[in-house]
């Protein structure tokens, strides 16, 4: 697979399989992201990759407290500004649109809603999954850069024909996958990524992307 499918065959997987991932592939796929780019080589990220009964007891008990209508855990950062603006809103808008129309379920079925959303920390449904953390010390060009590295083993995740989907849902649950991981006080949790097969009978629509035009401007001669 060269990068340009690596690219354009990611997507945020929502359905899995369980057929297992061998640590000989996570280990190899690590390994290369290692070399993924940040600011001066400060390597920012913190990464616990989590299989087996460790990552079921982490779906157990967020199960049990989304069962138990317990409270999110207090948010250490925010997802998106409190107000989005042109055009941020309405791509916004319209991934939720096509994220639920593909499930066949209304804007006005909210509780179709969470039910869809609570797949999230059931990880879809995935064998494998891998938990970010960052210094609480750094600042946002450190934040960056796990988005530089956590691109990298997505993508290197497609050349080993795996898919993934990367969530920061996970940090409203922070203090259950803390439970188990142990992770340092000094870390903040920014996002798990599922990891594992694509279940073929996932429903989805593929997201659009907005014109180059839009995104791009060239300065220059052609």
């Amino acid at each position: 697979m060269d990068v340009y499918e690596a690219v354009t065959s990611r997507r945020a997987v929502r359905g899995f399989t369980g057929r297992p991932v061998s640590r000989e592939v996570l280990q190899r796929v690590l390994s290369a992201a290692a070399w993924a780019p940040s600011g001066s080589n400060l390597q920012p990220w913190h990464v616990y990759v989590v299989t087996g009964e460790p990552l079921a007891e982490i779906k157990r008990r967020a199960g049990a407290r989304l069962a138990a209508g317990e409270p999110w855990d207090e948010r250490e950062y925010e997802m998106y500004p409190a107000t989005l603006k042109s055009p941020y809103q309405e791509r916004r808008a319209a991934f939720g649109r096509e994220r639920y129309s593909a499930l066949g379920v209304t804007r006005e079925d909210w509780e179709a809603r969470q039910r869809a959303a609570s797949g999230n920390w059931q990880c879809f449904g995935a064998p494998a999954a891998l938990f970010c953390y960052v210094d609480r010390d750094l600042g946002r060009p450190q934040w960056s850069d796990l988005g530089m590295y956590l691109q990298t083993v997505m993508l290197l995740l497609r050349a080993e024909g795996l898919h993934s989907c990367p969530q920061m849902a996970w940090s409203v649950y922070r203090k259950t996958v803390a439970e188990i991981l142990r992770p340092p006080e000094e870390l903040i949790l920014f996002c798990g990524m599922s990891i594992g097969s694509q279940d073929a009978a996932e429903q989805y629509i593929r997201t659009g992307r907005a014109p180059l035009d839009e995104t791009v401007t060239f300065v220059g001669s052609r």
